[in-house]
């Protein structure tokens, strides 16, 4: 091999692996301000020395349909230096005559989003296909005698679903249910989809499957993403669109109807040219089944309309713990586990002489995933003992439950024990506290038995009480006699 031959392949190999180190350059180009009412709109985007892996829709305009979308690629070697376009042309039918905006829009490409402005379109009668030299223009036409047709559109077969699928079928009440809905296709599947209006959907949707009594944990799915899944042994994508965890009030049944999804699914070209539009948007519906979730009542206990539901165990701060009469400590009462953590109310608390509590400062965690609830709730409490003595907790604080994977009301009690020592506090806490009432008001009072105001009606009802009283003894004199 000679050495021109070496040297040009070298250059030719160096020239390539640095237009590959080029960034990314990304245009837009807008179809004319005026079209014919039989003509097509576009709005095409350039990348340059990229390729397009992913991108999200198009903008919708106002009086125009989404026909398509076509995408082509070029290479240039120019003095060496080899550089590489990569476009994607998005189709516009008007509908009717009129001038119409299309806003500013915002589309991501390969992760990156770029910002556009808009522009004003009019829309006049039709034209003639003659000499056109509009979007609908075959210039190739003339050079090869030949004139722009139609091409034909066909629709593939595909598999796909949406479906809406609960973890569980029966429950009791204030246990939590998974739900989910997402969309379905196969890794073999051949017929191209892409998401319709998907938050307006899900809207609506939403107004049907949510139960009117039930506390919602919400999972919060902001972007759409792909998820390789197993059924039956098969490979899907599963794309989620919601999931969420309830928790119904009461007892009862929650119907959750047959939903329906709809998707843009292309028809493509029987006869894929270069030049034109390779694919057609279409649409079609699809039904998920309906779901039935039996809510049953908890068994019989005085607190069944207040405990808490789920599994769940005791979390402390302390095991023991050394502290004189009078002296506060903290202690944390901690609830962890599978359930509705916001409904955790606080720990019972069981009354016992010389030991005082204050209402606890409360604090609490919610991890929303893997089709469950979870988290802690935490209640710290500031404690004093005033007499000596070796406490156990559990006397003092108990909180009950229900577990519904074992079908029975649970109590968490505190392992914790408190060593107290030193003198005995009962009588300086006594003394310390406010008596309140009307002891309270003693030092903001007037000294003086009465106020004049109060003695001059004392006055007036002594008097009369004596006159009455002569009254009555002179009409008693004169019937003895």
């Amino acid at each position: 091999m000679s050495k021109t031959l070496i040297t040009s392949l070298l250059v030719f190999y160096l020239s390539l692996f640095a237009g590959n180190l080029l960034g990314q350059e990304v245009e837009v180009e807008l179809g004319p301000d005026k079209i014919g009412l039989n003509e097509t709109f576009t709005i095409k985007i350039n990348v340059s020395n990229e390729k397009i892996k992913s991108y999200d829709q198009f903008p919708e305009i106002p009086g125009f349909q989404k026909q398509g979308i076509s995408q082509s690629s070029s290479m240039n070697v120019i003095n060496g230096q080899v550089t590489s376009s990569n476009s994607i042309i998005q189709y516009y039918k008007p509908l009717r005559k009129g001038d119409y905006t299309l806003p500013s829009f915002k589309i991501t490409i390969n992760g990156n989003t770029f910002d556009f402005e808009g522009k004003k379109i009019s829309v006049g009668d039709p034209v003639s296909s003659q000499g056109s030299l509009g979007p609908g223009y075959d210039p190739f036409a003339d050079f090869f005698g030949r004139t722009q047709e139609e091409p034909e559109y066909i629709e593939l077969d595909d598999e796909a679903f949406f479906s809406v699928s609960v973890d569980k079928e029966e429950i009791f009440a204030g246990e939590g249910f998974s739900i989910n809905l997402a969309f379905y296709m196969s890794e073999s599947n051949q017929a191209p989809f892409n998401f319709h209006k998907a938050g307006e959907q899900l809207d609506e949707v939403l107004k049907k499957i949510k139960p009117s009594k039930a506390w919602e944990e919400n999972y919060n799915i902001t972007n759409i993403e792909p998820e390789q899944v197993m059924i039956n042994g098969k490979r899907w994508v599963r794309y989620k669109v919601y999931e969420a965890t309830f928790f119904p009030f009461s007892e009862g049944e929650i119907n959750i109807p047959s939903i329906p999804w709809e998707m843009i699914k292309y028809r493509v070209a029987k006869n894929p040219t270069f030049f034109g539009s390779n694919r057609q948007e279409d649409f079609k519906t699809f039904y998920s089944a309906p779901k039935t979730v039996k809510v049953k009542p908890l068994p019989p206990h005085p607190l069944r309309n207040e405990v808490s539901v789920g599994q769940f165990q005791l979390r402390e701060n302390i095991t023991e713990l050394e502290v004189e009469t009078g002296e506060g400590f903290n202690y944390n009462f901690g609830i962890s586990g599978v359930g509705n953590i916001n409904s955790i109310s606080a720990p019972r608390r069981l009354p016992a002489p010389n030991f005082t509590t204050y209402d606890p400062n409360v604090r609490q965690q919610i991890n929303r995933g893997y089709g469950r609830v979870s988290g802690i709730k935490e209640f710290n409490y500031y404690i004093t003992i005033n007499e000596a003595a070796e406490v156990e907790l559990e006397k003092y604080f108990e909180w009950i439950y229900f577990d519904p994977v074992r079908a029975v009301y649970d109590t968490l009690k505190p392992a914790a024990k408190i060593r107290v020592v030193g003198e005995s506090k009962v009588n300086q806490a006594i003394s310390s506290q406010r008596l309140g009432g009307i002891y309270d008001r003693i030092s903001g009072e007037d000294n003086k038995f009465l106020n004049e105001q109060y003695k001059y009606y004392f006055t007036t009802a002594i008097n009369l009480l004596l006159l009455a009283s002569v009254v009555f003894l002179a009409v008693f004199i004169i019937r003895k006699k």
